[in-house]
């Protein structure tokens, strides 16, 4: 009867409950905080009012389709925007989505203990973002702006001594972190500190991996982007049109139907038309670089055996089913039916994991900021996961040792460490019989 009228009494805190707030054992009211999830408040409904007239004769369902539809085609045209006015303008895109991908993930949790007034906790989470990407684009421009780094001094202390840099920051944060801890709110805030680490890993990480793509070429960061795109389109005209069988239970609106399509509809149109389109400039598949004579990005080179188009023979099945005996294929479109494949079998997944994330916090999407599509990370969700396997698949199939890089590092060694290993190669070179051969080609 007492655990009875205890569990119905629910948030009243007496003494017991305040005897046990000076213990080990949390309270009613610390155990209340830490298990239960707060509704956080649906979004108000932002769509243009222009579009609200428009479509005020329709049903909540076509309503619905002709915003996306609306939007999307906006959203495209911006995404060729942004690529016609080049890779300085990408990057700055892709940290934009970034910061709009974070500050939507932590709004969340603010929204959802807004109520407990939780000290620094904001404020933190910013710093931390700032630290995060300043581990990560310190990295990026020692390596690809080595020769800028190098002729400025204050740059090339930075550079010097750039992990010991961030990792005093951090440093600075944990102690904030720890100075900020409050009696009875010790669960909960490091529940959301772990928070703030969790979202910094999915979104700063992934982000700056796509800005790795990129500065790979343009083409590595269209293509798997367009992948994307299309499977979310394709799948949902299909499970629009089509859908009858549900899919997984995190998500009751999609279906079978739209994930076959959307495969079906990625891999048939990317590899064949989408990458050989692309391939063949190169300012698409040139890696991106910085000249250090103009000082600005240059995507200029003599594309490289992925980009050159070859014969392939088919098998004997295809042959016999086409009439062809060889095709004509940049090697790019094979590697791009891996990428389509991905983003069509294994980036759906990306969703399903928001969308578990938002059930669980009971919300229809992470924010209003795009009409009938929700927030920015609704949209990038698939793209993050997409961005580590191009990443992983650059590296271990496409990418080979950097001579510039090398080269880099070697000036960046003392006078008689350059000249040690100049003998050594020149040894090297010289047993294996290469060097006289080298030399009478330059004397010629």
């Amino acid at each position: 009867q007492q655990q009875q009228r205890r569990e119905g009494e629910g948030g009243r805190e007496g003494s017991d409950s305040e005897l046990k707030g000076e213990k080990d054992v949390p309270s009613d009211g610390e155990a209340k905080a830490d298990s239960g999830v707060p509704d956080v408040p649906a979004p108000a409904d932002d769509t243009p009012e222009v579009l609200n007239k428009a479509l005020s004769g329709l049903s909540s369902r076509w309503k619905n389709w002709w915003v996306r539809g609306i939007l999307t085609l906006a959203m495209i045209s911006f995404f060729f925007l942004i690529i016609y006015l080049g890779p300085i303008v990408l990057m700055m895109i892709v940290l934009i989505v970034q910061i709009k991908c974070f500050q939507e993930i932590i709004t969340i949790g603010y929204s959802v203990y807004h109520s407990y007034h939780l000290p620094w906790f904001r404020t933190l989470s910013w710093y931390f973002l700032l630290c995060v990407n300043y581990f990560f684009y310190g990295e990026t421009v020692t390596d690809y702006f080595f020769s800028l780094v190098q002729r400025e001094e204050p740059l090339r202390i930075l550079s010097k001594y750039h992990r010991f840099i961030s990792f005093a920051l951090y440093l600075t944060g944990f102690c904030m972190f720890v100075l900020s801890l409050v009696k009875k709110h010790y669960r909960l805030q490091f529940y959301m500190f772990g928070w703030t680490h969790v979202t910094l890993l999915i979104v700063v990480t992934q982000s700056h991996l796509i800005i790795h793509n990129l500065f790979e070429g343009m083409i590595w960061f269209i293509v798997p982007i367009s992948c994307v795109i299309c499977n979310d389109i394709m799948a949902y005209m299909f499970g629009f049109f089509f859908g009858r069988t549900p899919l997984i239970k995190l998500s009751p609106k999609k279906t079978w139907e739209g994930f076959i399509g959307g495969l079906f509809s990625t891999i048939v149109l990317f590899p064949s038309q989408f990458s050989y389109l692309l391939a063949g400039y190169r300012y698409f598949v040139c890696p991106v670089e910085f000249n250090n004579d103009s000082n600005s990005f240059q995507v200029d080179c003599e594309p490289s055996d992925l980009f050159q188009l070859q014969d392939y023979a088919l098998p004997a099945v295809l042959e016999s089913f086409t009439g062809w005996s060889t095709v004509r294929l940049y090697p790019f479109q094979i590697h791009s039916i891996a990428l389509s494949s991905f983003a069509s079998i294994v980036g759906p997944f990306g969703g399903f994991f928001a969308s578990g994330f938002k059930r669980a916090f009971k919300i229809k999407d992470f924010a209003n900021t795009i009409p009938g599509h929700g927030g920015i990370m609704d949209r990038f969700d698939c793209q993050y996961l997409m961005a580590t396997f191009v990443n992983v698949y650059i590296a271990s199939f496409i990418r080979g040792p950097n001579p510039s890089k090398v080269i880099q590092q070697l000036l960046a060694l003392r006078i008689d460490q350059q000249l040690h290993i100049f003998n050594s190669l020149k040894t090297h070179l010289t047993e294996k019989g290469l060097l006289p051969a080298l030399e009478e080609a330059a004397a010629a």
